[in-house]
């Protein structure tokens, strides 16, 4: 038998550490087509394209389709609209009264999340 085996568990088992590992959950990050600065998912606004063609705002993050980010800044709104960035990200052209829509719900979740602040 050989003495020179220190774990009592065998020779091919791992040694066990004193103290548990703690596991530290992953926060998913995204891009914001405004500013294009990485942020972390739930800190930005996610417009989803579904797949009928609908351009919508996603509360939730978690509808089916086609998304996009954006900061939760008037600023980066307003640069994605100039810029064309959302009917780019979206692989759709995005008409006009859709753009004010979003614009205003966009606005609007703007100020509930002031509010809340």
């Amino acid at each position: 038998m050989a003495t020179g085996n220190k774990n009592p568990a065998g020779a091919g088992a791992p040694k066990k550490d004193s103290q548990p590992k703690k596991k530290t959950k992953k926060i998913p990050e995204r891009r914001c087509i405004g500013c294009g600065e990485t942020k972390p998912k739930p800190e930005l606004i996610r417009v989803v394209r579904s797949p009928d063609g609908e351009v919508s705002i996603d509360p939730t993050g978690k509808k089916s389709g086609r998304g996009a980010y954006i900061c939760r800044k008037s600023t980066c709104l307003k640069r994605a609209f100039k810029l064309k960035q959302l009917g780019r990200n979206l692989n759709c052209e995005i008409p006009e009264e859709v753009l004010e829509r979003l614009s205003e719900e966009i606005t609007a979740a703007l100020e509930t999340d002031e509010g809340t602040k």
